[in-house]
């Protein structure tokens, strides 16, 4: 993955956008680049009108939901159901695959209009507690008129979930560089090893297009004509997808943050990378006007070459920052940073005193033999690498875009372009 978190911040803007529901006339239809994913497409729309005996998705599309509260420690009025959907819907009969759904219902059942799906983004991000998020500042009104419903997408978390058995290793970002061309290499193989070993035949099916007939089979099982929706980040992508195969079932839509259909995933990595060197030269001016408060260097110029000390001086020796120990890569790696200015200031002079500190107060002790939590790196490759045949499997080529990104972008340019499982 290019960024171990991307919640946090989409998700507060998305109160926002979610705002806009209230005001929004129903989805027209919206073209979008047509993923890779080639298997029959069931229109349940169309199942819906078509006799019993001729409908391959009505098993799933007119299923009995049976809620439960979602979780104790959770509000009571958040309810969870399963649903079952085909693995493969291209056969329908075939294997199934169980769904993980929540609702928040409406506040008003007068003046009720529908479902609002959400997603938060990913590939492969858990979004079965998103009705509840307290980050979500949905407004009354949208809350008053709209059931609220969350899912995981299929292969994640509660939903028939993946895991390739990744090691921390193998889950962190790694930068390009020549002398560790082998052992990059080396472990994009073996990721994608893993995965084909433990995911096996579930990999081809965990598409975003499978994501979309997923949720139109939700709609369905929910009784709805149409849906409506807000999707963030790679949600975006889902949600235009869902437009594109099912248009007539699409009520008001909002796409936050949007990702480039036509860059996706490569693409989009490498646009990170442009993004986040923008962002880092706002923080530079932002933060030289302020050296009275962070002492980082009172103009941009100084501001960057403190940065880049930092950096150095944390390749050599790694800094005890926040419970963990930092190489000057550790610290490039969260290409976030910088698109929070405050925060940045407040980190990097935060690293600058760690540095600094003769005394410092060592990392916590990582658990011996515990192989950490992969779901979501699991299913977030497993849907970047089966969605689009773009992905080079020429070595060099990675090469020489990771070069070429890191003299463009020395901020995380060679953290795009490196080399990913999606090449074996």
């Amino acid at each position: 993955m290019r960024s171990t978190n991307t919640r946090k911040a989409p998700l507060l803007a998305a109160g926002l956008a979610a705002a806009a529901l209230s005001t929004l006339t129903p989805a027209a239809a919206f073209t979008a680049s047509t993923a890779s994913d080639t298997s029959t497409a069931f229109d349940t729309s169309m199942a819906s009108a078509a006799s019993p005996a001729k409908d391959p998705l009505r098993e799933y599309t007119h299923q009995k939901l049976h809620w439960n509260r979602c979780d104790a420690k959770g509000p009571g009025t958040l309810q969870c159901a399963m649903l079952k959907v085909p693995l493969d819907y291209s056969d329908p009969g075939g294997k199934t695959i169980g769904l993980a759904i929540s609702r928040l219902k409406a506040g008003s059942a007068k003046r009720r209009h529908g479902v609002l799906l959400l997603n938060p983004g990913g590939p492969g991000a858990p979004g079965l507690q998103l009705p509840a998020d307290p980050l979500l500042k949905f407004p009354a009104e949208v809350k008053r008129r709209y059931d609220l419903v969350g899912f995981d997408p299929r292969g994640a978390r509660r939903s028939s979930p993946v895991s390739c058995g990744l090691t921390a290793e193998e889950q962190a970002d790694h930068p390009y560089k020549a002398e560790t061309v082998a052992k990059d290499l080396d472990r994009a193989r073996a990721i994608a090893g893993k995965c084909r070993a433990r995911a096996g035949e579930k990999l081809r099916h965990l598409t975003t297009r499978n994501s979309a007939r997923d949720m139109d089979v939700i709609r369905a099982a929910l009784g709805e004509r149409t849906i409506s929706y807000l999707g963030i980040s790679y949600g975006t992508y889902l949600g235009a997808v869902y437009m594109q195969l099912f248009p007539q079932r699409a009520d008001r839509i909002v796409l936050d943050s949007a990702t480039d259909p036509t860059r996706i995933y490569r693409g989009m990595f490498q646009d990170m990378a442009k993004a986040a060197e923008h962002a880092f030269t706002r923080w530079t001016a932002w933060t030289a006007r302020r050296h009275t408060t962070y002492g980082l260097g009172d103009t941009p110029a100084k501001v960057r070459k403190t940065y880049w000390d930092l950096i150095a001086r944390a390749n050599r020796k790694p800094i005890p920052f926040a419970g963990q120990t930092l190489t000057g890569d550790g610290i490039r790696a969260d290409n976030r940073t910088f698109f929070h200015v405050r925060k940045a200031a407040e980190r990097i002079a935060g690293l600058k005193k760690a540095a600094k500190d003769k005394h410092p107060t060592p990392p916590g002790t990582p658990d011996q033999g515990r192989t950490p939590d992969d779901s979501y790196f699991s299913a977030a490759w497993s849907f970047m690498c089966a969605d689009t045949r773009t992905w080079s499997h020429a070595p060099e080529q990675y090469r020489r875009e990771a070069v070429r990104d890191k003299a463009r972008y020395p901020l995380y340019g060679d953290f795009a372009a490196a080399i990913t499982p999606c090449a074996f």
